[in-house]
């Protein structure tokens, strides 16, 4: 049996029912999930690219069903630091076909190597601020909120947030989502950063309530959070 024809067979004998009307509902618009917990899929994984080599499994997963996409995500992110060229012509091929949110950010999450080279990464994955596709700058802001809420990016990341013009319900969740983060690890200077942001009203009500339904925000810092909501 062919590579393809084998991960497709072994993908959907690993269907769990239940879990794929769960997660459906969750994926609004996507109707090719076979049903396959994350974790179990992780192991699947890891179990495959021991058996095959990565280039030619990469090669041969098909993209009939969501999860055969995300499985292809998950094995770009089992390559190792010395193959780092290979790994950003392999995200550079993998991201277009994104189309979804949950693919979008399970995918950033295990790209680890991204700890090791840093400046790199970012370089290359600044390049989707000019694109006009929502899963592509999805991709950007999430690798943003994954891997550089540090003191060190986070003024270049305020820049960037304020330069996103999108309308685009993902795209401006996770900015959101990232700013809520940047408040969490730097309030004042997120605080700050927040007074004087370019924003659509809509992305920075979402930040402040994304923030105020944290529990890492003290009672005190939402209270002056919900004090400077637009109305």
């Amino acid at each position: 049996m062919r590579i393809k024809e084998t991960v497709k067979k072994e993908l959907l004998d690993l269907s769990d029912e239940k879990y794929k009307e769960f997660h459906s509902n969750l994926c609004p618009g996507t109707d090719n999930i076979i049903g396959i917990r994350v974790p179990i899929l992780r192991d699947y994984a890891k179990k495959i690219s021991s058996k095959y080599d990565i280039d030619i499994l990469l090669d041969n997963i098909d993209n009939e069903y969501y999860e055969e996409i995300m499985l292809q995500g998950m094995i770009i992110g089992l390559l190792k630091e010395k193959d780092f060229d290979k790994i950003i012509t392999y995200i550079e091929r993998f991201v277009p076909r994104i189309d979804n949110w949950a693919v979008c950010d399970v995918f950033c999450a295990g790209l680890k190597i991204t700890k090791k080279k840093k400046d790199e990464m970012r370089k290359f994955i600044l390049k989707y601020s000019n694109s006009k596709k929502e899963f592509e700058i999805r991709f950007l802001i999430v690798m943003i909120l994954d891997f550089y809420i540090e003191d060190k990016y986070l003024e270049d990341n305020f820049e960037l947030f304020d330069s996103i013009k999108s309308d685009k319900y993902y795209v401006q969740m996770s900015i959101a989502w990232a700013i809520s983060i940047s408040l969490i690890k730097y309030y004042d200077k997120t605080i700050k950063y927040l007074e004087k942001c370019r924003l659509d009203n809509f992305t920075y009500n979402k930040s402040i309530q994304k923030a105020i339904e944290s529990y890492r925000i003290s009672k005190e810092q939402k209270d002056y959070l919900r004090t400077i909501k637009r109305k």
